[in-house]
């Protein structure tokens, strides 16, 4: 993970897309979009449903790596707010699992804010955590530091000839938005004008490696 302070709080980037909080052990995730592949398969769209057991074995591996006590999701987590009631077996009890050995908070978004049955768990439209305000979609109205999601930020640079993208933590002055975690998620552009709109100023695409963060100048 690679360590940085974000408006006087310290906290660590990790390569998969997570944030970490090391002074109360919170770790947060955007955007997981659990049970996508099922919702597409009742349209007739036909994917390849194991979307949430990757996503959550993901996460289960990054809580028990940095010994997490908190998890808190920034909006959709589940693909629709009947997400929860489709996830199988062995994504339900693993979620269920590790919902009950950690304070686990989900902040609803725009895709699962009728959610009921949540897999454990508490629920809530915003919070405020060490300062900083944790809610799904960045407000440029609101000037109090703000960590988000929904935006599924991708940084897309030529190199050699070919496109390659990465997802990114896109981040201003006092914004910070989180790439989407899950495992079947598309991504906007960091430069995308809905993104620099919502971050509100002078901007970056941050790309953690393994041990240095590489940052990228967003073009308003």
């Amino acid at each position: 993970m690679v360590r940085f302070s974000f408006c006087g709080v310290d906290l660590a980037a990790l390569p998969h897309g997570a944030l970490f909080l090391p002074g109360r052990r919170a770790l947060l995730v955007a955007d997981l979009h659990l049970e996508k592949a099922s919702w597409f398969a009742a349209g007739g769209q036909m994917l390849p449903p194991y979307d949430s057991m990757a996503t959550l074995t993901d996460l289960d591996r990054i809580a028990r790596d940095v010994d997490a006590a908190e998890i808190w999701c920034l909006g959709d987590s589940f693909h629709d707010s009947a997400g929860c009631d489709r996830l199988p077996a062995p994504a339900e009890a693993l979620l269920r699992r590790m919902a009950g050995a950690m304070r686990w908070t989900w902040i609803t978004g725009n895709h699962d804010a009728g959610m009921v049955d949540r897999c454990g768990g508490a629920v809530t439209t915003e919070a405020e955590v060490e300062g900083l305000l944790l809610r799904h979609e960045a407000d440029p109205a609101d000037p109090r530091p703000e960590l988000s999601g929904h935006y599924h930020p991708k940084l897309r640079v030529s190199m050699r000839g070919r496109q390659v993208a990465r997802r990114c933590f896109v981040a201003s002055a006092t914004k910070l938005i989180l790439p989407a975690f899950g495992a079947l998620t598309g991504g906007l552009d960091a430069g995308h004008p809905e993104i620099l709109r919502a971050v509100g100023g002078p901007a970056q695409a941050w790309v953690p490696l393994a041990d240095r963060m590489l940052r990228f100048p967003l073009a308003a």
